[in-house]
């Protein structure tokens, strides 16, 4: 069975765009990854400044030659497996595949693969009684979100080598992935006999195994690290194995509270004056121009320390959670595609902290 790599994140935390890095960064060595997306949104398409995605899978980048991937050692999983795997030797990358899972299409290819409807199935598609089906009962559509990822997990080729090296899921935000992800358990309960009941069965063994790994994304601040413990508290009550977290948009820390007292102190004023000065920020002298610059970024420097301190104890409640940690810097310009590939060679050098 392929890997299977979930990611998840609240809103805003950027976990689409971790997704597609970590799918990059594990098409290396000549691997086959296949990037899926859930919710309809089209942000991998954006990101990988391609056309919309459609119901198919389509090979939408190649993935970042290995540069140093024997020295990289790999996180482990609550179950054992390597959160992110690394290789050795240098190769080169490998395809990042793409596909936009359309839950009424989904639906058709159940019909299709259970009960060999055919066209009656298309028919049922005219009428509206498949999207009426998908509306009415979300948690139908959510089990054919994850359906269709997980037959992608398990499917071979022609000379029974499974077809992706990796699956990775760009999935629901934080605050619903657990029932996302345990909805099949739900409907295996309900539906005790038939194909639908052994179709949920063959997800959750694929969702519960030592080749899942469900990661977390965050930043450092106080929402999104209470909802990445609720999160990861509430996967391990449902048996789900959670592989990582990676904190995202991370900035490094200019100053820290001891610089600032130097800076405060009376010297360092003068000195801090004469250096604007020589600048070209006009007269040191006291009221001059630089003179009266110092105290504007004085406070700039104390907000600065301000949000080191409480960005270093939400990175304190992230480690204490006792999963691999990654970080991820913020890219000032945005995130291109350019970027991307940054962001993947960023994932495949790191350690867990």
């Amino acid at each position: 069975m392929s890997r299977l790599h979930v990611v998840s994140g609240k809103g805003g935390t950027g976990k689409t765009t971790v997704a597609a890095a970590l799918a990059l960064a594990l098409a290396t060595e000549g691997r086959r990854t296949l990037l899926v997306e859930v919710e309809g949104r089209q942000g991998i398409a954006q990101l990988f400044e391609t056309e919309a995605l459609p119901y198919e899978e389509r090979k939408i980048a190649v993935g970042p030659a290995s540069e140093d991937a024997s020295r990289w050692g790999s996180p482990r999983t609550e179950s054992g497996g390597d959160a992110l795997r690394g290789g050795g030797g240098r190769r080169a990358g490998g395809e990042v595949h793409a596909l936009a899972i359309d839950a009424e299409r989904a639906l058709l290819d159940y019909l299709q693969m259970f009960y060999k409807l055919g066209s009656a199935g298309r028919a049922l598609k005219k009428l509206g009684a498949i999207d009426f089906a998908t509306t009415i009962a979300p948690g139908l559509r959510d089990v054919l979100l994850t359906g269709k990822a997980c037959e992608a997990v398990r499917r071979k080729d022609k000379s029974g080598k499974f077809v992706y090296d990796a699956v990775v899921m760009d999935a629901p935000p934080t605050g619903r992935i657990t029932r996302f992800l345990n909805v099949n358990d739900e409907v295996a309960g309900l539906a005790k006999i038939g194909p639908i009941h052994n179709q949920a069965q063959a997800v959750m063994r694929v969702l519960k195994s030592p080749e899942t790994a469900v990661h977390l994304v965050t930043l450092l601040e106080e929402m999104p690290v209470q909802e990445t413990a609720d999160g990861v508290a509430e996967l391990r009550a449902a048996g789900i194995p959670v592989g990582s977290i990676v904190i995202n948009m991370t900035r490094p820390a200019l100053l820290d509270n001891g610089d600032l007292d130097i800076i405060a102190a009376r010297g360092a004023r003068t000195g801090v004056a004469k250096a604007l000065s020589q600048a070209g920020l006009g007269g040191a002298r006291r009221g001059g121009l630089a003179d009266r610059l110092i105290d504007p970024l004085l406070e700039q420097a104390r907000e600065h320390a301000e949000r080191v301190e409480l960005e270093r104890a939400e990175h304190a409640e992230l480690t204490a959670i006792g999963l691999p940690t990654y970080e991820l810097e913020l890219l000032p310009e945005g995130v291109d595609l350019a970027g991307l590939y940054h962001l993947a060679r960023d994932l495949r050098k790191q350690r867990p902290i």
